[in-house]
């Protein structure tokens, strides 16, 4: 996002499609500046953002940059005739947080790289940069730059994809980033938040989307529209915690990858596991909260005996297992079930190509 002219005026969201990429361009910068208050980590990091060939940030001393990358694509991340387009937005920008409230990090600045279609209506543009927008603005994150593009149509008849694609970079003190490879045996796994919620709000959007396009506002009862990156948690957690990883794939399959970078084996307690009240509609509670996804809550570990917040920030933090040395021959991951009895936990989540 490179104009040097600002000369058009915001699209109108009456337009049928979007007036030209100057004119989006101009107008994702206008919306990226307005709104912002000083202090914030991200403006003082922030020396030159949209307008140039490039993006300046200035990190603050003795600390180290985190960077993450993630694409949201249409048919795979999102439909366009169930999703909000504020939705789409928000999922976009938390699905980058969510990865530095992982490490611990701070974020300093977001960069979106926007791929649309030529007949796309400018009122969807329009509601998925708010809903960007309006979470980059909560947690204090400006967005610095990206690129736009046309996506070229699949076949005659057939109009292209949406594809938006972020870079999210942030900062953590030097030495201090919680990564994946920390567990060591006897620690404690914990959990924020509940499990299950948002894979358990995908299906009933599955069966009626109707009853969702109204939802264009951020809340805790749309856990898979309008998901929450855990970044408060990570920050107070760099201190305590030996490992950590978000679970946007699935409790089973992120915390197998865990399990994996560590070179350890975890025993998870069923009886512990906190799973969202929106599961209770289903059948099948327990594999939404194992398997379903999209729940972008923090897992991690820490020594037994620490003394680990309850809640932070309101959110609730929960014991659900322990790591332990491998054993060969032997699965990497148990549930023990509240009978006392334990059996394989296999990786049941979300695995692109699988």
């Amino acid at each position: 996002m490179a104009p040097r002219e600002a000369t058009r005026a915001v699209p109108d969201e009456r337009s049928l499609i979007v007036p030209g990429e100057r004119a989006l361009i101009d107008a994702i910068r206008r919306e990226a500046a307005a709104g912002w208050t000083a202090g914030s980590s991200g403006k003082r990091a922030l020396r030159l953002g949209i307008g140039d060939d490039c993006a300046l940030l200035r990190p603050r001393p003795r600390h180290e940059i985190c960077i993450t990358t993630d694409f949201t694509l249409e048919n795979r991340h999102f439909r366009r005739t169930w999703h909000p387009p504020e939705s789409v937005g928000h999922r976009c920008l938390a699905r980058g947080l969510s990865d530095l409230a992982a490490m611990g990090a701070e974020p300093l600045a977001v960069f979106l790289s926007l791929a649309i279609p030529a007949h796309l209506p400018a009122a969807w543009v329009n509601r998925f940069l708010r809903g960007f927008l309006t979470l980059a603005r909560k947690y204090r994150v400006p967005l610095a730059g990206g690129d736009t593009a046309e996506s070229p149509r699949i076949a005659k008849a057939r109009d292209g994809f949406i594809a938006a694609d972020i870079v999210a970079v942030g900062e953590v003190p030097q030495g201090r980033a919680v990564l994946r490879s920390g567990a060591r045996p006897g620690d404690a796994i914990y959990l924020t938040g509940a499990l299950g919620g948002a894979a358990a709000e995908l299906r009933a959007l599955e069966k009626n989307p109707r009853r969702f396009h109204a939802v264009t506002h951020a809340s805790a009862q749309h856990p898979h529209l309008y998901p929450e990156p855990r970044l408060a948690a990570g920050r107070r957690l760099r201190d305590l915690a030996h490992a950590m990883i978000d679970i946007s794939d699935g409790l089973s399959t992120d915390l197998d990858h865990l399990c994996e970078e560590s070179g350890l084996r975890a025993v998870i307690d069923q009886a512990a596991l906190p799973i969202h009240s929106l599961t209770l509609a289903f059948a099948n509670p327990l594999d939404l909260a194992l398997h379903g996804g999209d729940d972008y809550e923090l897992l991690f570990t820490a020594r037994a005996g620490t003394p680990i917040p309850r809640r932070i920030k309101g959110i609730p933090i929960h014991r659900i297992g322990t790591m332990q040395k491998p054993h060969r021959g032997r699965p990497c991951m148990l549930l023990q079930k509240p009978d006392g009895t334990q059996i394989p936990l296999k990786p049941g989540g979300w695995q692109h190509f699988a």
